[in-house]
């Protein structure tokens, strides 16, 4: 995908909340594998207090190693309204979310992608059954939030339903404007 090399190019650091999770759920010793595995496969969100944990040792692991990277994109997070009260209590006074970056498109094409995914992406959620749970979450606990950061004027939306070379120049109009 295009995201992680294109934010780089902008000065930020690409944190994913769910290849976090994915990784800690598969990391040796890890003593909420087993946990985030049953949540990903129910097509549900992981706890707060285990998401806000990865991406700030993410954040501060990336800040450690280099100072001039402290600008991050982060991918997946805030699900839903537990995510983004936990952020604000954990992250407010470090933090200053500058925008939202939102890829609408219709869930049919969602699915379609996640199960064009699946055939390669060994993820074990990228079948028709969690994608269905996912989409329901999504509309249940993750679109209120895009519509609280809307009202605050912070969500940049793109039509993700076109092609990637499309998308592509989209955002990186975007991450131009935004400085």
């Amino acid at each position: 995908m295009f995201l992680p090399s294109t934010v780089t190019t902008y000065g930020y650091t690409h944190l994913s909340a769910g290849d976090l999770l994915r990784a800690e759920r598969t990391r040796e010793g890890s003593e909420f594998g087993q946990l985030i595995d049953r949540y990903i496969k129910d097509g549900r969100i992981v706890p707060v207090e285990i998401t806000i944990n990865l991406l700030k040792k993410a954040m501060e692991e990336t800040i450690q190693l280099d100072q001039e990277k402290f600008r991050f994109l982060i991918d997946g997070f805030p699900r839903n309204q537990d995510n983004l009260q936990g952020w604000n209590s954990v992250m407010d006074d470090k933090v200053d979310v500058k925008f939202v970056l939102f890829f609408d498109c219709s869930d049919q094409v969602c699915i379609d992608r996640c199960l064009e995914r699946g055939k390669s992406s060994g993820r074990t959620d990228d079948n028709r059954e969690s994608l269905e749970k996912r989409i329901q979450t999504y509309l249940q606990s993750t679109r209120p939030i895009i519509e609280l950061y809307q009202r605050q004027g912070k969500v940049r939306t793109v039509d993700a339903s076109r092609g990637v070379d499309e998308v592509f120049a989209d955002v990186k109009a975007l991450l131009t404007k935004q400085g």
